[in-house]
């Protein structure tokens, strides 16, 4: 199985791109042992549009765009529900092992992602309560991306 964040926007160069690369990196080098065929990140630039109705249809346009043909959606979304790192890992292995090609994940810009994203969402997750910036979730999604291929591989980096 394939990995792909789909992200409204793009990480400057510095901290937060390099934190993001790392997670990457690390996800790549234990996700092939595991099964894992890549995590490659697409940034869609954020849309121009005065109004937040036309800018949510042009990101979410955008967003679909880049979903391949039977892939699982999962859509960071501040609704959407809290599950901890192992039932997330348990999850990715699931999809995994029922031969899904790809999990795509869609990170909105500022005003979130579109209503249509979310109902073709198979999983709508969100890093708690709080309103995060897009740029901070796609690090924190990485992280639990690596997280959970060390759950799967029983690697100690995970301590519950």
């Amino acid at each position: 199985m394939r990995l792909v964040v789909v992200s409204i926007g793009r990480l400057k160069q510095g901290p937060e791109q390099e934190l993001a690369e790392r997670y990457r990196e690390r996800f790549e080098d234990i996700g092939r042992k595991l099964g894992f065929r890549g995590l490659a990140i697409h940034e869609i630039p954020e849309s121009r549009a005065r109004d937040t109705a036309t800018r949510i249809s042009e990101e979410a346009a955008a967003i679909a765009a880049a979903i391949p043909e039977k892939s699982a959606l999962v859509a960071l979304d501040e609704h959407g529900k809290s599950i901890d790192s192992a039932a997330f890992a348990r999850q990715l292995g699931q999809w995994r092992d029922e031969g899904i090609a790809n999990t795509i994940f869609a990170i909105g810009g500022a005003d979130g992602l579109s209503p249509d994203l979310q109902r073709k969402a198979k999983l709508r997750i969100a890093f708690g309560s709080a309103t995060w910036p897009h740029q901070m979730v796609r690090f924190m999604l990485l992280e639990q991306i690596y997280r959970a291929a060390t759950i799967l591989a029983g690697h100690p980096y995970h301590r519950a």
